[in-house]
C-alpha cells in the first residue's frame, strides 16, 4: 500500500513539472520582448519606408514621385516580397548618427522611433549602427575616397617634362639603335669600296667620330657630311632616315599629347598628399559616417584629416552631398566622401574627378529595427539580384557616364617599346642588309683583284686587315 502512495506521488509530482515546462515554453513563445509589429507577416502589408534624397538613389520625378537606384531595388524587393510600401523622406535631413545621450538623429532615429519600418537609403553599415539596428547584406560596396576640381588638382610641370613622350626603356633603346646604327656606317665605310676603293692612298671619309655626327644630323633633320656614296653606307642612310622621321613623328605628337594631360594629371593622388598640403580646404558631410570614420581612426593620416577639419569647424563641413559638390565646383575645395557618389557627379560633371586612392571599403545596406524578420527575407532577395546580374544593370542603368568617351580619348601614357618594336625591326633588317652588301663589294673588288699568286680568298683577308690597320702604321708603309 505504501509503494503504490510513494508512486502516485511520484507520477504527482512528474506531471506537476512537466506542466510547468510548458508552461513556461508557452510564455516565451508569446514573449512581450518582441512586439507584435516587429513579428509581423510580409504578405499584404504596408510598410513605411524612410529614405534620403541623394541622386541616384533617391530622386524626385519632374511628373511626381520618386526615381533612382534605390527606388527601383525597392520595387523588385517588394513585388518578390509581396508588400506594400510609402515612402517618406527624412524629416531632418540626416543619414543617422547617435548623440552623446543615446540618441539617434536621422532615417535612423526615425527608425528607433518607430515612425518607419525600413530606412532604405545609401547608408553605410558600420559597427555602432549595426549595435542598436538591423542591416541586411550590401547591395552595393563602397570605400571613401576624395573628389576634387580637375582645374584645381593640376600638377605643375616638371623640369625634364621633354623626356615624358616615352618610357625609359624606350629612351635607351633609342640610344642604343643609334650607337649601332653609327658604328654599322663606320663599318661599312671601311668595307665598302664605293667609300675608299685604295685605302693605302686614300683617307676614308666616314671615320667613328664622323659616323656618330652624321647619325646626329639625321637626327636634327639637318644632315650632315660626308654624304655616302657607296650603296651599302646608302641602305644605312635611308633606313636610319626612315627610322628618324617616325620617331620625330611619335615624339612630337605625345609630346603634345603629355602638355594636354598636365591639366588633368593629378598632383592630389592619396589621403596623404591631401593631409600635406595647405593650398586646397576639404572637409566631408558632416555628422555622417564618413566623418565618425576619420574621427575614430588610429591611424596617423587619417588622424590629421580629422584634426585639419576639426580645427576649422563647420566651415570645413557640407549638409549634403550636393551642397558639397557645389562647393569643389565653386571654390579651391576637396569634398571626401562615398566613392559611388563621387563617381556619379564626376560622371555628370567632365570638371569634376576622384583620386585613385579609396579607405575604408564598406558596404550600403538596408537598416530594419533589431531583431525584425525582415531583415532576412531582404538579404535573400539581394543575394538573389547579385546572383541573377540584375544588381549589375540597375548600377549601369543610373551610373551612366556622359565623360566617358571624352575622358578615354585624352588618357595619355609613355610610349613603351613594344610600340616601335616595328620600327626597331626595320632598322636592324637594314643594317644587316647594308653590312652584306659591304662584303659582297669588298669580295668582288678580291676577286678582280686576285691573280695565279693569290686567290681571292687571300686578297679579301689582306683587304680586310689593311681597311682596319691604324691610320700611321698605313702612312709608314705607303712612305716605304
Amino acid at each position: 500500500m505504501g509503494d503504490s502512495v510513494n508512486l502516485l506521488l511520484s507520477l504527482a509530482l512528474l506531471l506537476t513539472l512537466f506542466t510547468a515546462r510548458a508552461g513556461a515554453l508557452e510564455k516565451d513563445d508569446n514573449s512581450p520582448e518582441v512586439p507584435e509589429r516587429e513579428r509581423r507577416q510580409l504578405v499584404e502589408q504596408k510598410l513605411v519606408v524612410t529614405t534620403i534624397l541623394q541622386e541616384p538613389f533617391v530622386m524626385v520625378k519632374a511628373t511626381g514621385g520618386y526615381e533612382g537606384f534605390c527606388i527601383d531595388l525597392l520595387e523588385i524587393v517588394a513585388s518578390k516580397l509581396s508588400f506594400q510600401y510609402e515612402i517618406q523622406l527624412v524629416k531632418d535631413g540626416y543619414y543617422g548618427s547617435k548623440s552623446e545621450n543615446g540618441k539617434w538623429n536621422g532615417m535612423l532615429g526615425e527608425l528607433m522611433r518607430k515612425e518607419a519600418d525600413l530606412a532604405f537609403a545609401p547608408l553605410t553599415i558600420t559597427r555602432m549602427r549595426e549595435n542598436d539596428f538591423g542591416f541586411t547584406r550590401p547591395f552595393m560596396s563602397v570605400g571613401i575616397s576624395i573628389m576634387v576640381r580637375k582645374d584645381s588638382n593640376a600638377k605643375s610641370s616638371r623640369l625634364f617634362q621633354f623626356l615624358c613622350p616615352f618610357a625609359t626603356e624606350t629612351w635607351f633603346s633609342l640610344l642604343f639603335a643609334f650607337l649601332l646604327t653609327s658604328f654599322c656606317m663606320f663599318l661599312a665605310a671601311r668595307l665598302s669600296p664605293g667609300e675608299w676603293n685604295e685605302p693605302l692612298v686614300e683617307r676614308n671619309r666616314f671615320s667613328l667620330l664622323d659616323s656618330f655626327w652624321f647619325g646626329i644630323g639625321a637626327l636634327t633633320l639637318q644632315g650632315a657630311e660626308p654624304h655616302p656614296k657607296a650603296l651599302s653606307t646608302r641602305v644605312i642612310a635611308a633606313v636610319w632616315w626612315l627610322f628618324v622621321i617616325i620617331f620625330l613623328v611619335t615624339y612630337a605628337a605625345n609630346y603634345g599629347a603629355s602638355l594636354n594631360s598636365e591639366k588633368q594629371g593629378p598632383h592630389i593622388k592619396s589621403f596623404s598628399d591631401l593631409a600635406k598640403q595647405s593650398e586646397i580646404e576639404y572637409g566631408t558631410v558632416g555628422g555622417g559616417s564618413t566623418f565618425n570614420f576619420f574621427k575614430q581612426s588610429k591611424i596617423r593620416v587619417y588622424h590629421d584629416i580629422y584634426s585639419a577639419m576639426s580645427s576649422k569647424g563647420d566651415s570645413a563641413l557640407v549638409r549634403t552631398m550636393s551642397e558639397g559638390t557645389e562647393r569643389v565646383l565653386t571654390s579651391n575645395y576637396a569634398l571626401i566622401g562615398e566613392s559611388a557618389t563621387i563617381d556619379l557627379a564626376a560622371a555628370n560633371n567632365c570638371n569634376l574627378m576622384r583620386v585613385p586612392d579609396v579607405a575604408a571599403m564598406r558596404g550600403y545596406g538596408i537598416a530594419t529595427r533589431l531583431g525584425d524578420p525582415l531583415k532576412y527575407n531582404l538579404s535573400l532577395v539581394i543575394l538573389e539580384l547579385e546572383e541573377s546580374g540584375h544588381m549589375n544593370q540597375l548600377e549601369a542603368k543610373w551610373w551612366r557616364s556622359s565623360c566617358s568617351k571624352e575622358d578615354s580619348s585624352n588618357q595619355w601614357s609613355p610610349v613603351k617599346l613594344n610600340q616601335i618594336g616595328g620600327a626597331l625591326l626595320l632598322l636592324a633588317i637594314g643594317l644587316s642588309l647594308a653590312l652584306i652588301i659591304a662584303g659582297i663589294e669588298l669580295a668582288i673588288k678580291s676577286r678582280k683583284k686576285a691573280d695565279q699568286d693569290k686567290s681571292c680568298c687571300n686578297v679579301f683577308t689582306e683587304e680586310i686587315n689593311l681597311r682596319f690597320k691604324e691610320r700611321n702604321e698605313v702612312n709608314k708603309k705607303t712612305k716605304a
